[in-house]
């Protein structure tokens, strides 16, 4: 892919419809081989944007999914010791008695004993798409890990030996901003802030996700969702959410959003008591038909 453009047609060729900014970005990713951190409110297509470029380049998405507590045998690679201790004692049966022991230990530790997890697989299986989705979960030092990592895509294995990307993978890190990632992490990659979309934009997603639906009920749940994004809700509902929503009103036959069914429905765009209540109270339902 040549230019912002061309990432933008691919993408679109996969369902997701970029603005002009993600293509760039993703376009920059690519070329400067630079991870992408993309920050933004959730819901607003952030993993999704990994999915799709694994999809237009055509190539495997490997996921890490990042939580508290995640460390480097989580994300990198562990030994398979229950294999390795079976290995062993098969080899002192066979040899009885007469086991050489350095080289009994070396042949513990060879690629037949690895198990490979996320981080080390995108380096081994490169060209890949890796998926590092809401490092704001981790902590700092797993950070400071990955970091390390993503400076010059390599990673020594103490028993093992050094495995190097033959290529660098195209790396998307995703944050919902529950806290700030840190300036270091920052500087290593490209940036980029993902908006809830324009209605024009979603009204062309929703189509785009649910093809049976039309123009005028996408309008109207392009429009509602954007009323209530205005709420200062718990949690403003997403794309994902407005997708939903319009799947649900096609599951009950619906063409228009009324009052009623939007009440009986709510369930699929609304995740909180919370944000119900302060719907109803912003006025009542009927403010959001359009």
């Amino acid at each position: 892919m040549n230019s912002p453009e061309d990432v933008s047609a691919a993408l679109r060729g996969t369902g997701y419809l970029p603005d002009e900014g993600i293509a760039t970005a993703a376009f920059l990713a690519g070329r400067m081989h630079r991870p992408l951190l993309c920050e933004g409110e959730p819901g607003t297509g952030k993993t999704a944007l990994a999915h799709a470029l694994s999809a237009a380049h055509g190539v495997e998405l490997i996921r890490l999914q990042c939580h508290e507590g995640i460390d480097a045998s989580q994300a990198l690679y562990e030994w398979d010791f229950p294999r390795q201790l079976l290995h062993l004692r098969t080899l002192e049966a066979a040899a009885d008695g007469g086991l050489d022991a350095e080289a009994a230990e070396a042949s513990l530790y060879t690629s037949r004993f690895l198990l490979a997890r996320p981080l080390l697989r995108a380096l081994r299986e490169t060209p890949c798409v890796l998926l590092v989705d809401e490092i704001d979960r981790a902590d700092d030092e797993f950070e400071a890990f990955l970091l390390e990592i993503l400076s010059d895509y390599t990673v020594t294995i103490p028993e093992f030996g050094v495995v190097a990307a033959a290529e660098p993978p195209l790396v998307v890190l995703t944050s919902n901003r529950t806290r700030e990632i840190h300036d270091a992490l920052k500087r290593r990659c490209l940036y980029h802030w993902l908006e809830h979309p324009d209605p024009e934009r979603e009204v062309s997603i929703l189509r785009s996700r649910v093809p049976e639906l039309d123009r005028r009920l996408a309008e109207q749940v392009a429009g509602a969702v954007r009323r209530m994004r205005s709420l200062e809700l718990l949690k403003p509902p997403g794309v994902a959410e407005s997708i939903d929503w319009a799947s649900a009103l096609l599951a009950l036959g619906k063409t228009e959003l009324d009052t009623e069914t939007a009440a009986r429905t709510l369930g699929a765009v609304l995740k909180y008591r919370e944000d119900t209540q302060r719907v109803h109270a912003a006025g009542g339902l009927r403010d959001f038909e359009t």
